[in-house]
């Protein structure tokens, strides 16, 4: 496994002072979780292009923009012009993901595939080979704030075992409820990338909480 890498989701930060919690744990953690959601294959809104530019301007982290949409490949060049780099798209509105993995490195973009917690790793299994990185939603996407379902951890397990039997590059990010206690399991079943809305952003020590987590993952390596 690569190290572990935190990347706190901005959509639990306070958007009335986004620059200012960005750069508030900028410092501790290695990417930027960027949660796209279009009102359609996801029943929330969350923002788009101008806010992500915005960002840009005032952090130099990786931003790893999580596209919950209907039709994400529309808006790569305007994410990539707007500093994105790694998008990722559902494998639900995409069962054949390869032109629009060919789409976003045409753009200059990382490629990223993420499945629902219903959907099964098979589902992606033929494409593992085209991506930098594999999301495990383990919550339902649409909303910040949800608990973590355990039975995603399994679906980690397996990812793992066909990314190492393969020697594939391909980091696998999870997502949804992550905290201080369940990112050890998380890491032990082989997550890289651990996104973390409300653990961090919900905290009244945010770089406290950023600690935490990092502690919960490294504390096996």
């Amino acid at each position: 496994m690569q190290p572990a890498r935190i990347a706190p989701s901005i959509l639990a930060a306070d958007f009335a002072h986004l620059a200012e919690d960005v750069a508030m744990v900028e410092p501790y953690v290695e990417l930027l979780h960027l949660d796209v959601m279009d009102g359609h294959f996801v029943p929330n809104i969350t923002f788009g292009i101008p806010v992500i530019a915005a960002l840009r301007r005032c952090s130099s982290l990786f931003f790893d923009c999580h596209l919950m949409t209907t039709n994400p490949d529309a808006y790569f060049p305007a994410l990539r012009t707007a500093g994105v780099d790694l998008a990722t798209v559902h494998i639900e509105v995409y069962p054949d993901p390869t032109r629009v993995a060919a789409q976003a490195r045409a753009e200059g973009l990382a490629f990223g595939l993420a499945l629902n917690p219903s959907t099964p790793f098979e589902a992606v299994e033929p494409f593992v080979e085209l991506v930098d990185l594999l999301l495990v939603m383990s919550v339902h996407p649409g909303f910040g704030g949800q608990s973590f379902i355990g039975d995603s951890l399994e679906k980690v397990e397996i990812a793992r075992k066909f990314i190492d039997s393969h020697s594939l590059p391909t980091d696998i990010e999870i997502d949804g409820g992550v905290s201080s206690e369940n990112a050890r399991a998380a890491r032990e079943a082989g997550a890289d990338v651990f996104v973390a809305g409300s653990a961090i952003f919900g905290s009244a020590d945010p770089v406290a909480a950023v600690q935490e987590l990092r502690a919960s993952v490294e504390s096996m390596e």
